[in-house]
């Protein structure tokens, strides 16, 4: 087994592992700010997300804030555990490329 078989692909993207730590870390966030605090497009991050969401690792609210929409994303179980399994097998990897 290689020591990066337990990287998990759907995290390759640099964006994808910030929705997901940003995730991880606050339970859900809205489009408006994971937009700001990644410094993403609107295109890029839905289509991220989506992809996420997709995976099962995140799911999307939409409700109407005022006459304003408003998309809440809010990491899943799996989600939480996928990402967990993935930075667990970085460690690993990293460790390995130490020795």
């Amino acid at each position: 087994m290689a020591i990066i078989d337990g990287l998990n692909k759907v995290f390759e993207s640099k964006i994808r592992l910030g929705i997901m730590s940003v995730l991880v870390a606050n339970g859900s966030s809205d489009f408006a700010t994971l937009k700001s605090l990644l410094e993403l497009t609107d295109g890029n991050l839905a289509s991220h997300a989506r992809s996420l969401e997709e995976a099962g690792y995140l799911r999307c609210e939409k409700k109407f804030v005022g006459r304003k929409p408003n998309t809440t994303y809010i990491v899943t179980e799996s989600g939480r555990e996928a990402f967990a399994a993935h930075i667990d097998a970085m460690e690993r990897f990293l460790k390995e490329c130490r020795s």
